[in-house]
């Protein structure tokens, strides 16, 4: 369907810049709507922290996020919907609160979710048929006759599109929006670092539970990646997420110094005669999360169709990248002027700048 956009472009073509969770739920839902979306993305990877890491058949590791819930009944209708399909399944390790080296049962357990065979598996189900350029870093926009154009790193220009979404952490937005009104709000959102560790042994690690949130320790986190649904449990696969103070001070140690360190703290919370892994890997997410509480969905710039989305605007986790996304989407369609009960419902109202 031709729509005369805000750029007087007749149809409304799209730019989405990251292939994050947010990214992808925005790019799809107007994709499906008939809207000519481009998705830029950086790496060769899909789905941003939604990550999996695979170092050989039987070795994988979520090493970015390692679960999910969902509480708002339009992302509980999408999860049923992706369990129906196999894309996701319930995972119902054995999760505990550690300090030094006594263990509790949480108090609250949700329902947590992951990816089949891994939380990738998301983003692939989400990118099937979208336009995605990957290995493709956008470092400039530019407003061209009242349209958008990209640049990448490489000096090969995009466009027009009548809208762009940058689904990016906070100081990369900042570094594309420049001297726009939105870089000021997205330069004061810090973002923490986070280092993972991914750790294989071929005996198992005789813990009691699956997955800890740990205190008092270099260790925020630890799971038994081989606990979740879907993985190959021929070895005993580990993560190991430091905590961000932790990451802050350390982000530039060497990657083997981290490691050993991140090791002989998961040494001391599960008391092993022998820790010796035939796998040990590291990955330092620069992004990782926010420390302050947001709930603004996105930013939207109506008048230029500009918006910004991202976990980071949405209370973090995947269920706030879904909702962060929609409400992207859900600008453009307003902008281009889908009718209201077409949209897609979000949960509280977004942020504006302009009509």
């Amino acid at each position: 369907m031709a729509v005369k956009c805000p750029g007087g472009l007749l149809n409304p073509r799209v730019a989405v810049i990251g292939a994050g969770m947010s990214g992808l739920i925005g790019a799809r839902t107007l994709a499906e709507l008939g809207c000519e979306v481009t998705v830029f993305e950086k790496s060769r990877g899909l789905g941003g922290r939604a990550a999996t890491r695979r170092a050989d058949p039987a070795l994988s590791f979520d090493h970015g996020a390692q679960y999910f819930t969902a509480r708002d009944p339009h992302f509980i209708q999408h999860v049923a919907t992706w369990i129906e399909q196999g894309i996701v399944a319930e995972w119902t390790g054995r999760i505990v609160r550690i300090e030094g080296t006594m263990a509790w049962p949480k108090i609250e357990q949700p329902r947590r979710y992951v990816g089949v065979p891994g939380m990738t598996a998301i983003a692939q189900h989400l990118a099937a048929d979208l336009h995605i350029r990957r290995d493709t870093r956008i470092v400039r926009l530019n407003r061209v006759d009242e349209a958008w154009q990209v640049t990448d790193a490489a000096g090969q220009v995009y466009g027009p599109f009548s809208h762009v979404i940058m689904s990016l952490p906070s100081p990369q937005a900042t570094d594309l929006l420049v001297d726009h009104a939105f870089a000021a709000e997205t330069r004061a959102i810090p973002m923490t670092p986070c280092w993972a560790v991914m750790a294989a042994f071929e005996r198992r690690i005789e813990a009691a539970w699956d997955g800890a949130f740990v205190h008092g320790s270099p260790l925020a986190w630890v799971a038994r990646n081989n606990s979740k649904p879907g993985r190959d449990s021929s070895n005993d696969c580990w993560v190991l997420h430091a905590s961000p103070d932790w990451s802050a001070v350390h982000l530039d140690d060497d990657r083997d110094a981290v490691k050993a360190t991140l090791l002989g703290a998961f040494a001391e919370i599960t008391a092993p005669s022998v820790l010796s892994p035939i796998h040990l890997d590291a990955h330092r997410w620069l992004y990782s999360a926010t420390p302050l509480v947001l709930d603004r969905l996105a930013l939207s710039d109506g008048g230029r169709g500009l918006i910004v989305c991202g976990d980071w605007l949405a209370g973090g986790r995947i269920e706030g990248a879904f909702h962060s996304g929609v409400a992207a989407a859900n600008c453009v369609l307003r902008h281009i002027g889908i009718p209201s009960e077409k949209q897609r419902p979000i949960r509280k109202p977004v942020r504006e700048n302009g009509s």
